[in-house]
């Protein structure tokens, strides 16, 4: 979907919504621990830390660009043995999840990524995404540690 730079009151707008829901998540919902607000740049920044079972914390970064939403949490860091399995397996994953992707980042880290098009941020899709990430990560995190760490694992 093709969408249209956002005027800067369209964007002024989205950030409050943003801002607003993240707070109400961070009063309600007990897997938040944390919520950030990036001021050290001119980018419309929020890092969210959350407290998870199978990964013990992890965090989300959300960036409001021009004309998207964009999320990433790193899942793990390089895999040390099995690389290929441990890619194959991640790869396959992406095929079940809807709007994220596994991709490999900086360091060979792998990362879960998503965007959505600013018109269709609603609080209702925020708390979509939010699930989806936290779900994602708790259902794939122990599998793929597993194969690229597979020694640690054994005993």
């Amino acid at each position: 979907m093709h969408t249209d730079p956002q005027s800067p009151e369209s964007l002024d707008r989205l950030e409050l919504l943003i801002d607003s829901w993240l707070h109400e998540q961070l009063a309600d919902n007990p897997v938040i621990e944390e919520v950030v607000r990036d001021t050290q740049t001119d980018e419309r920044r929020w890092f969210v830390r959350l407290r998870g079972e199978e990964k013990g914390v992890f965090s989300i970064w959300y960036v409001l660009r021009q004309r998207t939403l964009s999320m990433e949490a790193y899942l793990m860091p390089a895999p040390e043995e099995n690389i290929a399995a441990c890619y194959e397996h991640l790869l396959r994953r992406n095929l079940q999840m809807f709007g994220f992707t596994f991709a490999i980042g900086a360091e060979d880290g792998v990362y879960l990524i998503g965007q959505v098009p600013n018109p269709t941020v609603t609080a209702q899709e925020l708390d979509r995404l939010l699930g989806s990430i936290y779900e994602y990560t708790e259902r794939f995190f122990r599998p793929a540690m597993r194969i690229g760490f597979e020694s640690r694992f054994q005993g």
